[in-house]
Formats: structure tokens, sequence, C-alpha cells
């Protein structure tokens, strides 16, 4: 199993990922977990591909920990996957979904994630919820993100709205006055990222600027993404 992260120059998002993948191997033991990275940080998916298959293995499954199906899951992905194809011994290799919304259906393991971190941030006493994402300039991709802000609002009966930390506005400090402006007075904020970071502290700087009341982690290691890894695994197509 191969788990593919964006990757970020902080070192916190790549020690957040293996924490994840050290998840994973204790729910499927037996199964070899790998991480990797598609950007800044080393090992990429094909090195890890092809090490697996000098290894002996027949088969692998990549896992991209992605929260939208945008161009790191259309391009970069498989491309990682066709360059291990190209050189080394045969690897038939299985891809995941992201763990984001598949097939527009936003998964009750990914909500059950991002109100655990919501709860570890503070009591329930927020009257409105601002879903913090990393942003994207994919449409079809920043549509994805709105479903899952529908969905953890209507789980907490309160209003939900989205704000990216980069390629896309509201940023978060916009989200939160906008919220706090039209009567709430209690914001919080969910975080769906993967990991701890430059794109998260900002978030919550600029959250807590504005008024926030409170700021919930990153999903990192949470069981419920553990679970949703696995879901993934299991539901991919043939190779």
């Amino acid at each position: 199993m191969v788990l593919v992260a964006h990757g970020s120059r902080d070192p916190r998002a790549a020690a957040a990922t293996r924490a994840l993948a050290r998840a994973v191997a204790a729910a499927r033991p037996g199964t070899p977990v790998r991480a990797s990275w598609l950007d800044h940080t080393d090992p990429g998916p094909t090195a890890v591909l092809r090490s697996l298959a000098a290894a002996g293995h027949a088969r692998a499954v990549v896992v991209p920990l992605l929260f939208t199906a945008a161009y790191h899951r259309r391009v970069d992905v498989p491309a990682a996957v066709a360059a291990a194809r190209e050189s080394g011994p045969p690897l038939a290799v299985r891809v995941c979904d992201v763990l984001g919304p598949a097939d527009g259906v936003v998964d009750p393991g990914l909500l059950a994630g991002l109100r655990r971190r919501l709860t570890e941030a503070g009591p329930r006493t927020f009257d409105a919820l601002v879903l913090a994402a990393a942003g994207t300039r994919d449409a079809p991709a920043r549509a994805s993100v709105g479903r899952v802000a529908a969905a953890l609002g209507a789980a907490y009966g309160v209003p939900c709205r989205v704000s990216y930390a980069s390629a896309a506005p509201p940023a978060v400090g916009a989200a939160v006055a906008r919220l706090r402006a039209a009567g709430a007075r209690r914001v919080a904020v969910s975080a769906y990222f993967l990991a701890p970071g430059l794109f998260h502290d900002a978030v919550v700087a600029d959250a807590l600027a504005a008024g926030a009341a409170t700021v919930a982690a990153p999903l990192t290691d949470a069981p419920e993404l553990v679970d949703l890894v696995l879901r993934r695994v299991a539901a991919a197509p043939p190779a």
C-alpha cells in the first residue's frame, strides 16, 4: 500500500503522513504500507513503487491522500504510476479515489474525522462554521469542498461556509467576518487539511484575528481517516 501525499517544505507535514502510514499499517498487519510525496519530500511514489517491485511484490495499491480530484490526482498520480511501470519488474498497480467526495458522495467517516477534531478543539458552543481548505483553481474540486461544507453544517445544524488558504477566495478571515456580520456569535473553523504546515498556521492566525472562537487541528492520523483509507483501498478498481 503506497500512500501519496502532496508534500510540503514544512517537516511537520511529512511527520503527519508517516504517522498516518503507521496507523494504517497497524490496522492492516502484514501489509507493507509506505508513505510517499508528490513534491518537496522524498521518496516519491514512483521510487516507492519501483522498490516494492524490486523486493518481489507483484501488486500494489496507491492511495492519494488528497481531498479533491484536481490536477494532482488527474495528472501527477497517474504519471507517477506510469513511470513506475515503464522500468523495473512488472507490478500491477491499483489507484484509489481521493479521500474527499467520490462520485459526489461525502464519506461519513470523513465527516466524523472533521467532527472529532472540532470536538478536540473545544466545547461545541459555536453557532456557525467555516471549512478551511488548501485551495484550488479547479471548479469541480471547489464544488466538492462545498459539498463537504454543506454536509458538515447539516451535521451540526449551523451554517457552514468554505474558505481557502490559496488559489481561490474567500480567505478564512473573510469567511469568519461575514458569518459574524450575519449574526453569528461564535464561529468555529474546521481544518480540511491532512497535515499541519504553513497553510494551517496561516489559517489559524487569520481566523483568530477575524474573531473565530476556535480552529481545529488537521486530520493527520485520526482513526476515522485510517478507516477511510482502508475502505478506499477495498473499493479500488482492478489494475
